[in-house]
């Protein structure tokens, strides 16, 4: 069975979520051979064996943390040298698709981003995509070179499946534009305690509804009791009630969790860009016309003062 390249975001051997779906995804059209880079690359291999990689090949060097972009180009370009895979697996982020669109420049390849789920077609991987603010869905494949394809967060759940999962080292020959663009300073983030937006199973969201950033403390407590990210309509942010970097929308950062719940968000096509491929979509409105309602599996129309901490309260009492 031929090889599938898939390339692991993990932070210091901690394999992050999107990777373990990658995994998953690969193994309906081969065997998946994981490509660890950076520090903590070698501890990622139990992880990566449990859901199905034949083989990691490995590498760390001062350049994948001190330089963009890249030195990891430089290295999965070494990989697919040495595998010649029937293709490239990559998660979604923007740095994901920056690398897979240099890597797929680099070997002459066709490339397709954004894709919620694969299968094993007689041509070649084919890629189903959710486009045009995800009224359609599409079935493509690439007809030159290697697939490079990248995958949004929570296209699949992942399945262990255990593996080999032998570690191989990867020789790495950097360029001379590996150094190019060097980092000069990092500040952490401020942990909310709350999962990563792009990759939480539930999102809550507000919009111009809340009616102002002192308000967003409900829409955070349901957050909370569910274990959900808190994301926010693009007039939230733009009103400063809420962080940029939790914009869902096509603007900011799209979602595709198993349960997706609006509070007080019009429904406009800016935002459904960002969320519609949810699994379940549920809002709260009191305007019954809004385009929300359009979409929703369960629409409430309601006063989200009223609603949104009695759901919050319920959510509570069912959990003891």
């Amino acid at each position: 069975m031929a090889e599938v390249l898939v390339y692991v975001d993990h932070v210091d051997g901690a394999v992050r979520k999107p990777t373990l779906e990658l995994l998953t995804l690969a193994r309906r059209i081969g065997e998946p051979v994981a490509v660890a880079l950076g520090a903590g690359a070698d501890a990622t291999a139990a992880t990566l064996a449990e859901y199905g990689a034949v083989k990691v090949l490995t590498a760390d060097a001062p350049e994948f943390a001190d330089y963009l972009v890249v030195p990891k180009v430089d290295a999965l370009q070494a990989a697919y040298e040495a595998v010649s895979p029937a293709a490239v697996l990559v998660p979604s982020s923007a740095e994901g698709k920056e690398i897979a669109a240099r890597l797929a420049v680099r070997t002459g390849s066709g490339i397709i981003t954004d894709a919620v789920d694969l299968e094993a077609g007689a041509e070649g991987p084919v890629a189903v995509q959710s486009v045009f603010a995800a009224s359609y869905t599409t079935k493509s494949r690439v007809t030159k070179g290697t697939p490079v394809i990248t995958v949004k967060p929570n296209s699949a759940a992942p399945e262990a499946a255990p593996a080999a999962g032998t570690v191989e080292p990867l020789a790495v020959a950097f360029g001379e534009k590996a150094t190019g663009t060097k980092v000069v300073a990092r500040t952490p983030r401020e942990s909310t305690g709350r999962p990563e937006l792009t990759e939480a199973a539930i999102v809550v969201s507000g919009g111009r509804g809340v009616n102002g950033a002192e308000n967003f403390p409900l829409i955070e407590a349901l957050a909370d009791s569910l274990g959900a990210a808190v994301g926010a309509s693009r007039a939230a942010v733009d009103a400063g009630w809420y962080p940029h970097t939790n914009q869902v929308g096509q603007t900011g950062k799209s979602v595709s969790p198993q349960l997706y719940i609006a509070a007080g968000i019009s429904g406009a096509i800016q935002h459904r860009a960002g969320m519609q491929t949810s699994k379940t979509i549920v809002a709260i409105n009191k305007d019954a016309e809004a385009p929300i309602f359009e979409l929703v599996d369960y629409g409430i129309v309601g006063d989200l003062f009223e609603v949104v901490p009695q759901l919050t309260d319920e959510v509570k009492s069912r959990k003891g």
